[in-house]
């Protein structure tokens, strides 16, 4: 099955420049977001507190978060725990600086109770099942955790296509992979979204699905400099994106389809999830088509690197 009905000719490599020069810019932009604005670390990474309760009645979310922005927890976020009668409210220590100056003096006991009778205000008929309280030094942990994750993980790759390709594939993969998860940061710094640990999660499975499509447009360099004994460089690369650009297509548009349908319908505790893997779908499609393939004629790919040598023959008897 096809997405295109005849073989496409499309010139990529005679347009990479172009599509460096875009990558480059998008890249700037994401880190400059980054650096100047910041990231808006969810509650797994700045530390917070975390309220199970118990509702009389089924609770209508949009009902519970207005109530919720009233006292003040406008960023406070509610999903249902269990039952749909039980939901879990989840705040930044950030959302309470309206109330710093009665909480910066106070044990964290009345810390508690000050929360306690504030959820109270706003959701009367609610009971309070627990309150826990997580420590940023927890977040500080995740969030090292998780770049040193990314950073394995990318270099895992590096040696993997060293071995099973060579050593131009392997720096241009890397460029190429991390060139995603820089784009996610920025979209979630510049819109300021939460990112929390299901984006992270997000994140390290967009890598590996850019990966898969990486190594499928190598191969298939690989098999071309095989066949196309006469053709050059760009030539051979060009004829092996065209070749696995319908495959590439039909695998983003159908993935992008079901996690679209996560993001519509899955509910909020897997918003940002299926938020960051739209954009690694999208992104790291991108990046396989005009990013991988250029990257390593940049780095000087070449055939002998796959011809193997033909043996010398002894002629003495």
């Amino acid at each position: 099955m096809e997405f295109f009905k005849k073989q496409t000719h499309i010139d990529f490599m005679r347009i990479r420049k172009y599509s460096w020069t875009f990558s480059l810019c998008l890249i700037l932009v994401c880190l400059t977001s980054i650096f100047t604005r910041g990231i808006n670390w969810g509650l797994d990474f700045t530390g917070g507190y975390q309220i199970q309760t118990h509702m009389q009645t089924t609770p209508n979310i949009a009902q519970v978060k207005s109530a919720l922005t009233d006292i003040g927890l406008a960023h406070a976020n509610v999903i249902t725990f269990g039952s749909s009668k039980d939901l879990m409210i989840t705040f930044s220590v950030k959302d309470l600086k309206q109330d710093i100056s009665v909480l910066e003096n106070t044990s964290h006991q009345e810390i508690q109770n000050t929360i306690n009778s504030k959820v109270h205000q706003a959701l009367p008929t609610a009971t309070i099942v627990s309150l826990n309280y997580i420590g940023p030094q927890v977040g500080a942990e995740l969030a090292q955790t998780g770049i040193l994750a990314m950073v394995v993980a990318i270099l895992a790759i590096m040696l993997y296509i060293a071995l099973r390709f060579e050593i131009k594939f392997a720096l241009s993969a890397a460029l190429s992979l991390a060139h995603d998860p820089i784009v996610i940061l920025g979209v979630f710094s510049i819109l300021q979204l939460r990112f929390d640990l299901t984006a992270l999660a997000a994140v390290l499975a967009v890598i590996g699905y850019s990966l898969n499509d990486i190594v499928v447009v190598y191969d298939r360099i690989r098999e071309n400099f095989r066949e196309l004994r006469k053709a050059s460089i760009t030539e051979v690369v060009n004829r092996a994106i065209n070749d696995t650009l319908s495959r590439t297509i039909m695998t983003a548009s159908l993935t992008f389809m079901v996690v679209l349908v996560l993001f519509l319908v899955g509910g909020p505790s897997i918003h940002y999830f299926a938020l960051a893997l739209m954009i690694g779908v999208v992104i790291g499609t991108y990046s396989s088509i005009y990013n991988a393939g250029g990257l390593a004629v940049l780095f000087g790919l070449n055939r002998e690197a796959f011809i193997p040598k033909p043996k010398e023959v002894d002629a003495l008897p």
